[in-house]
């Protein structure tokens, strides 16, 4: 084999070739990937969970058993009733998205339509602590609005 064969040789050779330089691509991590933004990130909750559970629970006594705001509290927070704290139960009721007129009307239709009973006592029953604890503008409503 001549020299010039040899050269040939080794060029052709494999083990011989002269490697790719190839550059790895940076690696960003995850968190340094975005420009900060002009908006403002949502601010965290600072509401407990138990005041967020109380709401849940007012906004259902409040909207389905049309309860008066006393008496919501009061079903909240009793050993008896649902047992939250006396600040997550003031926190439901604040909180609350509810009519309290409408809760009043609802209330009184159920004691004139259930049970028949006058006016006088109907805003009675609305009004009293032993009742439903509407206030006397809330039975006053209920009872303006109670046949229209």
């Amino acid at each position: 084999m001549g020299v010039g064969a040899a050269v040939n040789v080794l060029a052709e050779s494999p083990a011989i070739q002269s490697p790719e330089l190839v550059t790895p691509e940076p690696v960003i991590p995850e968190n340094d990937t975005e420009a900060p933004s002009d908006t403002p990130a949502p601010a965290p909750t600072d509401v407990p969970v138990e005041f967020t559970s109380a709401l849940t629970k007012a906004d259902l006594y409040a909207n389905t058993m049309h309860m008066s705001k006393a008496g919501l509290y009061d079903q909240l927070t009793s050993e008896y009733g649902e047992q939250f704290s006396a600040e997550a139960g003031q926190y439901a009721v604040d909180n609350v998205k509810t009519d309290w007129n409408r809760n009043a009307l609802e209330k009184a239709k159920e004691y004139q339509d259930l049970m028949a009973m006058s006016p006088n006592a109907i805003r009675d029953q609305l009004v009293s602590e032993y009742g439903e604890q509407f206030t006397a503008e809330e039975a006053d409503y209920a009872l303006a609005n109670l046949n229209s």
